[in-house]
């Protein structure tokens, strides 16, 4: 589904009270993860972390994900962004080919660039030149633009309040605090709201804007 029938998808449902659905990410550095107590306190799904830059890859993705699938969470990967070492379309590919692919399976959400730190060097112009051309390329190999993570701050500073993304690419938006504010950039909401940095279960607590059916809907595409 491109980003702009599921926003109109999305608000149609403005009228009534949304659930949200509890999930989490994680990387290496959470070494053991429970996901089976994880699904069984109400969690639904998991980013997991896959690549960074074009050398790295999280040497815990493989068992993550297995042990997400086993527990019955729709799950996906994720790219740590590092915009000054290499084009968006070069991390794109990697991504790609470790771990961060998507199939319409309706339990894989499609992979998420992972946008925080400095800003690399780049100018904003420059910064969402890059994010386009590894969005773009995520979406002529899947068919699916990836999520896009970022907090306020990052994204006034590095992209310049951009709000190029907003009809294509699903808002992660990263705010540790009690309630979600105004999402950056022109996105009218989150798709997914990390909200503090310690999830019982390891890594970090995560919830979805919507019921069930939509999170089923986000990955299915």
């Amino acid at each position: 589904m491109k980003m702009k029938a599921f926003i109109t998808a999305f608000l149609s449902f403005g009228s009534l009270a949304l659930a949200a659905v509890p999930g989490f990410d994680i990387s290496h550095y959470q070494p053991s993860v429970d996901f089976t107590a994880a699904y069984n306190s109400g969690a639904r799904f998991v980013i997991i972390k896959a690549t960074e830059g074009t050398s790295y890859k999280d040497p815990k993705f493989s068992a993550h994900y297995t042990g997400a699938t086993k527990a019955g969470l729709i799950r996906g990967g994720y790219h740590f962004a590092r915009p000054g070492s290499s084009s968006g379309a070069a991390q794109a590919n990697y991504f790609l080919a470790n771990g961060g692919g998507w199939s319409g399976d309706g339990i894989t959400l499609p992979g998420m660039l992972d946008l925080e730190g400095d800003c690399a060097g780049l100018s904003a112009s420059a910064m969402v030149s890059w994010i386009r051309d590894f969005s773009n390329t995520y979406h002529g190999k899947t068919g699916r633009y990836p999520l896009l993570y970022t907090n306020p701050s990052w994204w006034s500073s590095c992209t310049g309040g951009s709000n190029a993304f907003v009809n294509t690419n699903p808002l992660v938006l990263a705010r540790y605090s009690s309630s979600a504010g105004t999402p950056p950039g022109g996105w009218p909401y989150y798709t997914i709201w990390q909200f503090n940095d310690s999830y019982k279960y390891g890594g970090d607590s995560d919830t979805f804007n919507g019921d069930i059916t939509q999170l089923k809907k986000l990955a299915k595409g």
